[in-house]
């Protein structure tokens, strides 16, 4: 290893056609198009790549409803990546290859272990500081698990409830300046962070940092994407309306790796 470097890869995987059968908890089903979800998930890829992202395409899991929700299957911190223990034991066959591929970028690994259950998309990062709801998919063991492996790395882990929504992703992000953003009726506890910044819409508080003041988000938040723009960052809004009505957003459907050793 020679040093730190930036890195623009996303791990990202072809939804199933069993989509319609993955898990909803917060949110009542509704019918899923698994044709238009493959056509929005491309073009949520290309959004991507025409952003200076390389994407990364996992194998495919037909039998795994909800493997195209990437993103929890791991946390990443610098190049440590500690592949989670979903909470929703259907779930659980989605880490194997998730760990093959970044072992093959060179990342190191850890791994979060019974009785400790951690999905990624209930950890949000903001420089080393890394926010982990507590709540249906996480627990406390799998916290403090990932406190043991990323505190000597020099990142920071605060645990904070969540139980109006699935994940804690599901209720905030947040912009290149730090500041988290949320849709408040979904947000358990808004003073957690130091700056919040209420959105219009609950698809509103979703954004994935793209770079250069880019921020991909849902087509279905045009008035958060007003207020981005408003703050000087440029909205790059895709369709994502089948993922939405299986409780995803922009930023489960891929995990990007920012940072690798080389």
């Amino acid at each position: 290893m020679t040093g730190r470097t930036t890195s623009r890869k996303a791990l990202v995987r072809r939804p199933s056609p069993r989509l319609a059968d993955g898990l909803v908890t917060h949110i009542d089903r509704t019918p899923v198009d698994p044709a238009l979800a493959l056509r929005q998930w491309e073009v949520y890829v290309v959004a991507l790549r025409a952003h200076g992202w390389e994407t990364v395409e996992l194998p495919a899991l037909d039998d795994c409803p909800d493997g195209v929700f990437v993103e929890d299957t791991m946390v990443v911190y610098r190049n440590v990546a500690v592949i989670g223990r979903p909470g929703a034991e259907s779930r659980r066959p989605e880490t194997a290859t998730a760990e093959e591929a970044v072992t093959g970028l060179g990342c190191s690994l850890n791994r979060i272990r019974e009785p400790g259950t951690l999905d990624g998309g209930d950890v949000l990062k903001i420089g080393d500081t890394l926010y982990v709801g507590r709540g249906g998919r996480t627990n406390g063991d799998g916290i403090r698990q990932l406190r043991a492996a990323l505190e000597p790395l020099g990142a920071r882990v605060v645990a904070v409830p969540v139980s109006k929504v699935l994940h804690l992703k599901s209720a905030v992000t947040a912009l290149p300046d730090g500041t988290v953003i949320g849709y408040p009726p979904l947000v358990d506890d808004p003073a957690a962070c130091p700056r919040f910044l209420p959105v219009p819409e609950e698809s509103g508080a979703h954004v994935v940092l793209l770079g250069g003041g880019k921020l991909l988000m849902a087509a279905s938040a045009p008035r958060s994407a007003e207020l981005f723009a408003d703050l000087g960052y440029e909205p790059v809004p895709v369709d994502i309306s089948e993922f939405e009505k299986m409780e995803g957003c922009v930023t489960c459907l891929s995990v990007r790796l920012r940072e690798l050793y080389g």
